[in-house]
């Protein structure tokens, strides 16, 4: 039933569809003597998109054929005067519309009018043509100006008022609105000012609405269907052609306002003068003498006549093209005569054209350029005031002279330094001061230009400056010294400034010189700098030369022999240093073979200038009291080495620093000076060690045992057990090359105490002694991380025949690579037996729940249904 419905509903569509020609639901209701337009338009039609046109007439029944778009013979006798005139015509606006145009209507024109379409469609369906009714009724609109004249001329000023009226009158039989507007010619085009539309609303034209709001533009009706249109605060835009423009609209039979006719009338001609107004300042140029009074008269001329009121204003500008946003408001008088209040400027009204300015005790910064600003208000008929002209005057130089105190300044030095380190002190004194009252302060400012040989011009540089309250501004060459008190600045006497540094260094020689300024008091307690006076440069300089340090080292017993005191003395001289003191520092150069040291130098023993002893890189605990630097004379220091080795050999030298003392009782380096080398070397014909390390098996698997031997062997002169003894390190490289830093693994020392390093990994280390001669480390559960190569240093130890024991040089072994590998048998064995269990557990107790399921929880009694055994019948009892 529902599929019936579509097609049925689908097919009335489609057959309903077709042509569609509209022209405007009738009646049509025009006025005599005016353009008629009817249009009319066709829409869903096939064929070409350019549609043709032909209208028609009828005033009674029969209908006569007017014009066509496509067939010039279409229209009949009596129209073709009119359409060949173009009395008659039509207006295509689209391909799918036009406009049937009749000049001048005529009553004869009533009746209806007939648009039809010729048909393009391959099937005809819907309406080729539609009708409506005009209505041709008489013209009864009359629009007039002022009954006392049809138009006038009116000359008004600027800020005047004035009013215009026009009449306007419909005797028309139909019911019918009127709009008015009131239009001002600009040019050659005409502008909207106000309207009052057929709905009887008030519509402002473009760029009148903000004085439409404030009461400026009215439109008002009167008696006698007058309109009358009210201008106030008139200015230059409003001078021109003013006309009265009314239409005339009806409510057609779609309730839409048509409008059927239009008229206007010029009511007047206004024209608005410009209201003149000169500004002008009595002086040209001013030139006053500080904390005298400043008199300036601003004189304004007018031609307007009538009530007005002026209004004036003073501005102060630095610079004579300052527009007046950026200048400074001095003074003003409203259009009441009241003035602003200024304790030091007065404003006062001379006539009724002169404005008289008094600027009393004047000061430096009052020089500039005044500015005087001028205003013409006039009343409006509601009360309030509107400014009609404003003018602003040529500006006025005025300079005002500064009284400045006469003074000089005088700079010397009341103490010089000779050396480096020594007080400087200078003093900036005022000399001969003149005309210097109470409002008057002085402060100092100090600078220091550095000295030159050649040309070159070097800028000087602010050391410290004052401001007008004497607080002291430090530059960036003086505010570090400044703040640790090593300059300081003072003063001594009222009259006297004064400049101190503390400890005078070679940097600071130059020259000096200072600058005195003087501040004046202004009226409202501010200080102002008048005057700046410079002193005459005074010069630090002295005399130096360069820092000589000489040092000599001498062995006090030429020969000795291992085990005995080693002692040499370091004398020092020096020159040009004022009071030095001196620090002392012992090295040793070793030979290259010595491991100890890779660098060569060692740094054994110092003693500072305040004769602090410290052991500098002294590393044997054994020998912590062996090493003594003492300082014997004020430039001799000697040094004495007890128990000496063979480990002892090299080069010894003393460092020495000549220290001076600096600012602050601090101090300074001067110069270092090095020593000649006092070499001890020990002629031995003792046993040579040599050291290997060796392995049976240097390829292991993870968990095994690892075992290293450090084997020493000893060529030459034989020695007993007990007089020889042996420090053991082993060392390993955790990479194939030689390339990353050793890490200690553990040590044996002579005593036979073993050290271990911390570990990382879950292996362990030990470390014996398996003979005099042969030492073990043992790696037990070797890691993947304890690969790599392994090496061990040996230190001797030998008893000398008088009983001390000696330290021979370090001995390193060549290293032997540990290998460790992977047991992968032994690695997944553990993994798979657990694996196989695990799998085997829950295979049974899987089947295992599944018997319990089947035996208890899923069984259900069947009970057989009994079938009756019947024979079959034969066919013949059937």
């Amino acid at each position: 039933v529902n599929c019936v419905f579509s097609l049925s509903l689908f097919s009335c569509l489609a057959f309903c569809r077709g042509r569609v020609v509209r022209v405007p639901k009738g009646p049509l209701i025009r006025v005599v003597g005016t353009e008629v337009a009817i249009p009319c338009s066709v829409s869903d039609y096939d064929g070409p998109s350019e549609q043709n046109f032909d209208w028609e007439f009828s005033r009674e029944t029969d209908f006569v054929r007017i014009v066509s778009t496509w067939d010039s013979t279409f229209t009949s006798e009596e129209y073709q005067k009119r359409v060949g005139h173009g009395d008659i015509k039509l207006r295509r606006s689209s391909n799918d519309a036009v406009e049937l145009v009749i000049r001048n209507i005529q009553p004869t024109d009533q009746g209806r009018y007939k648009c039809s379409t010729p048909s393009t469609d391959a099937t005809v369906q819907g309406n080729y043509d539609a009708e409506v009714q005009v209505k041709v009724i008489s013209d009864g609109l009359s629009v007039s100006g002022s009954k006392a004249r049809s138009s006038m001329s009116l000359r008004l000023s600027e800020g005047d008022s004035f009013k215009l009226r026009c009449s306007a009158i419909t005797t028309s039989p139909e019911h019918t609105h009127l709009h008015v507007t009131w239009q001002i010619k600009s040019g050659s085009t005409w502008r909207d000012i106000l309207s009052l539309t057929h709905e009887g609303k008030f519509q402002p034209g473009p760029g009148y609405e903000e004085r439409y709001r404030n009461g400026d533009i009215r439109l008002d009706t009167g008696a006698n269907d007058t309109y009358q249109l009210s201008v106030s605060q008139a200015s230059s835009v409003d001078g021109g052609a003013y006309r009265c423009l009314v239409s005339e609209w009806v409510r057609g039979a779609d309730s839409l306002w048509q409008k059927i006719q239009e008229k206007s009338v010029e009511i007047a001609s206004v024209a608005i003068q410009r209201t003149a107004l000169d500004v002008v300042i009595s002086t040209s140029n001013v030139s006053v003498t500080e904390r005298d009074s400043l008199d300036l008269t601003c004189n304004i001329t007018t031609d307007r006549s009538g009530i007005f009121q002026a209004e004036v204003m003073w501005y102060f500008s630095a610079s004579p093209d300052d527009t007046l946003s950026d200048v400074q408001i001095l003074l003003s008088m409203d259009r009441d005569s009241v003035v602003s209040d200024s304790t030091l400027i007065s404003l006062s009204h001379v006539d009724r054209n002169s404005y008289h300015l008094l600027v009393r005790d004047v000061e430096v910064e009052d020089s500039g350029y005044y500015f005087c600003q001028a205003a013409i208000w006039v009343p409006l008929h509601n009360g309030s005031w509107h400014k009609v002209v404003e003018r602003t005057s040529a500006p006025v130089s005025v300079v005002v002279t500064a009284l400045e105190p006469d003074y000089e300044v005088f700079l010397n030095a009341s103490r010089t330094p000779k050396f480096s380190d020594d007080p400087t002190e200078l003093n900036c004194r005022i000399t001969d001061a003149q005309d210097t009252e109470a409002n008057i302060r002085f402060t100092v400012s100090w600078y220091y230009r550095q000295r030159l040989r050649s040309d070159d011009v070097v800028t000087e540089e602010l050391l410290a400056t004052m401001d007008a309250d004497w607080t002291l501004l430090l530059g960036d060459r003086s505010r570090e010294r400044t703040q640790n008190g090593e300059i300081i600045f003072f003063k001594k006497a009222v009259d006297t400034f004064s400049f101190r540094i503390q400890w005078t260094s070679e940097s600071d020689r130059g020259d000096y010189f200072c600058v005195i300024s003087a501040w004046s008091r202004h009226r409202n307690n501010s200080w102002v700098k008048s005057k700046d006076v410079t002193s005459t440069s005074v010069s630090i300089f002295w005399a130096t030369q360069d820092y000589k340090l000489t040092v000599e080292a001498v062995k006090l017993k030429p020969f000795f022999v291992a085990g005995h005191t080693f002692e040499m003395t370091c004398k020092v001289s020096s020159k040009n240093i004022k009071t030095p003191r001196y620090s002392v520092l012992i090295t040793a150069e070793k030979p290259l073979t010595d491991q100890s040291n890779p660098n060569g130098t060692t740094r054994i023993i110092s003693l500072n200038q305040d004769s602090v002893v410290r052991l500098e890189d002294w590393t044997d605990q054994t020998r912590v009291d062996g090493v003594v630097l003492e300082k014997v004379q004020e430039n001799e220091f000697r040094y004495r080495m007890y128990q000496t080795q063979i480990s002892d050999a090299g080069l010894y030298r003393c460092v020495v620093t000549a220290w001076s003392p600096g600012g602050g009782g601090m101090w300074r380096e001067a110069v270092n000076g090095l020593s000649n080398p006092i070499q001890i070397d020990f002629q031995t014909s003792g046993p040579v060690f040599n050291v290997s390390v060796h392995s049976d098996n240097p390829t292991i698997y993870q968990g095994e045992l690892a075992d290293l031997l450090c084997i020493v062997t000893m060529e030459g002169m034989a020695l007993e057990p007990d007089d020889m003894s042996f420090d053991i390190s082993w060392f390993a490289v955790r990479s194939f090359a030689l390339d990353r830093e050793p890490i200690l693994l553990a040590s044996l020392d002579r005593r036979g105490i073993v050290t271990q390093s911390r570990r990382n990994g879950s292996s362990d280390l030990s470390l014996e002694r398996i003979s005099p001669l042969e030492f073990r480390l043992r790696v037990h559960g070797c890691e993947d991380h304890d690969f790599g190569n392994h090496y061990c240093v040996v230190t001797p130890w030998v008893r000398s025949a008088t009983g001390v024991w000696q330290r021979e040089p370090d001995i390193r072994a060549k290293p032997i690579f540990l290998s460790v590998k992977m047991d992968v048998l032994n690695a997944f064995k553990y993994p798979l037996l657990i694996g196989i269990g695990l799998a085997t557990v829950i295979g049974l107790l899987s089947c295992l729940i599944g018997y319990c399921s089947s035996r208890w929880c899923c069984k259900k009694e069947v009970q057989e249904t009994r079938r009756e055994r019947r024979r079959l019948m034969s066919m013949e009892m059937d």
